[in-house]
């Protein structure tokens, strides 16, 4: 390399071996590797957390600008247990990125600025804005979740359906209020019922719940949670949450509302190539999104369900779907309180 430079220099001159030299600095300075560390709030097989690591898996397998990615990440921390494995991680110098997998600006918040050349992510509500080196990312479900209550508005028989949900957070009540506006296209006089079980993963009060909204005539009911035992129990339809969860229960399981962190992740890793390449960071105040047509979101297959759901209905789903692909609709973004 240095003789091939040294021949260029008799050519080009000073000004040209500069330039030159610049790119090659440039092209050695290029990152090669990206490690992420990843604190999870759950196990790795619940949902929100399953579907990060298979679009790690799927982000690795694509490369992104050449990068050899790779990461850890914990079993589930909380507290001052999270900010300890967060310094753990960013002292021992192998990470790019910390990425806190739920509600973690207040530990975010006591290393961010210890930390300066660390980029720390933060998911989901109960987040606050730490700028700077924070990047926030949430999830909207509200567009798929209105197509499924399309689909729950043309399949219940008793003219009641439920919802099934953890807390009245934020990112939770878009869903549910999109479910029922989607239902509401389709059948008005629709009634509904709705409960939260006050945890992301109390399988035995989800059922619990769930089995009271079927007492109370719900026959269609969309669980935010994983168990979907009473709807296989009481053979009535469910939808799911988060990612696709037919093969749990496929004769239960219509659809589901599911995500993707593939746009997440390449936006990231593009912030994080800006500042490698002499950017600063600049952490966004308000949590980032991804919507349907950006790819951040989806309806899940029918599955077993395709042949029992009329094609006039699903017709019907597809074409709204692409409405709000194309943006010709777009689906009311409310996140206040269900009642």
């Amino acid at each position: 390399m240095t003789n091939t430079i040294t021949r260029r220099t008799a050519i080009l001159g000073s000004a040209g071996a500069l330039l030159l030299s610049g790119l090659v600095r440039s092209f050695a300075d290029t990152p090669k590797t990206l490690k992420l560390a990843v604190i999870l709030d759950s196990l790795s097989d619940v949902g929100w957390c399953r579907t990060l690591l298979n679009s790690l898996e799927d982000m690795k397998t694509a490369k992104p600008e050449g990068l050899e990615i790779s990461w850890d990440y914990t079993d589930p921390l909380y507290g001052d247990d999270a900010e300890n494995a967060m310094r753990f991680y960013a002292e021992s110098g192998q990470y790019d990125i910390i990425w806190g997998h739920s509600t973690y600006s207040d530990q975010v918040k006591k290393l961010s600025a210890e930390f300066p050349d660390l980029m720390f992510v933060v998911t989901g509500s109960g987040n606050h804005p730490v700028g700077a080196n924070q990047y926030w990312i949430y999830k909207r479900l509200h567009e798929p979740s209105y197509l499924l209550g399309m689909l729950a508005g043309h399949t219940t028989k008793s003219g009641m359906i439920g919802v099934v949900g953890t807390f009245p957070a934020n990112d939770v009540n878009d869903q549910i209020n999109a479910f029922f506006e989607g239902a509401k296209a389709i059948k008005p006089d629709i009634q509904h019922r709705l409960s939260f079980i006050g945890s992301w993963s109390d399988n035995a009060l989800a059922a619990e719940h769930a089995n009271v909204q079927i007492a109370a005539g719900a026959d269609v009911v969309f669980m935010l949670t994983d168990n979907f035992k009473p709807c296989q129990e009481h053979k009535i339809m469910c939808f799911a949450n988060i990612n696709d969860q037919n093969k749990v229960a496929p004769d239960a399981i219509a659809s589901s509302a599911i995500i993707s962190w593939k746009p997440d992740l390449e936006w990231i890793i593009g912030e994080w190539l800006k500042r490698k390449a002499g950017a600063q960071f600049s952490g966004n105040a308000e949590p980032r999104w991804f919507s349907m047509a950006e790819g951040g979101t989806d309806i899940a297959p029918y599955h077993d369900f395709d042949g029992r759901i009329p094609q006039v209905v699903k017709d019907e789903i597809s074409a709204k779907r692409q409405e709000i692909m194309s943006g010709k609709f777009v689906v009311p973004l409310n996140t206040a309180e269900v009642k």
